[in-house]
């Protein structure tokens, strides 16, 4: 499922609990009646997504700056890391 996707649902299970909330229901009533996946659920699956393209895009930003002449340096102070993190990430895009 894509991130977009996850976000539309979250948007529909958020309107829906407020107006269930609305109603007088529990917070409990609620979850227990939802069908899979919950909230949290496509949070967690969003967050994980999220992270794995992000490693991919570091990796492949970081190479191009490289390549394109910028130091590790450089690269560690535009991307808020360490010098020895930007090594493995160009390592990682190599091996």
């Amino acid at each position: 499922m894509e991130n977009a996707e996850r976000a539309r649902l979250m948007h529909e299970r958020i309107a829906f609990i407020r107006e269930e909330r609305a109603k007088g229901r529990s917070y409990s009533e609620i979850v227990r009646a939802e069908d899979p996946p919950l909230i949290v659920q496509l949070v967690t699956e969003s967050a994980s997504a999220l992270d794995t393209f992000g490693v991919r895009l570091r990796r492949l930003e970081a190479t191009a700056l490289y390549s394109e002449g910028l130091t590790m340096e450089h690269i560690a102070v535009l991307f808020g890391v360490t010098r020895q993190r930007v090594s493995t990430l160009l390592k990682s895009t190599n091996g």
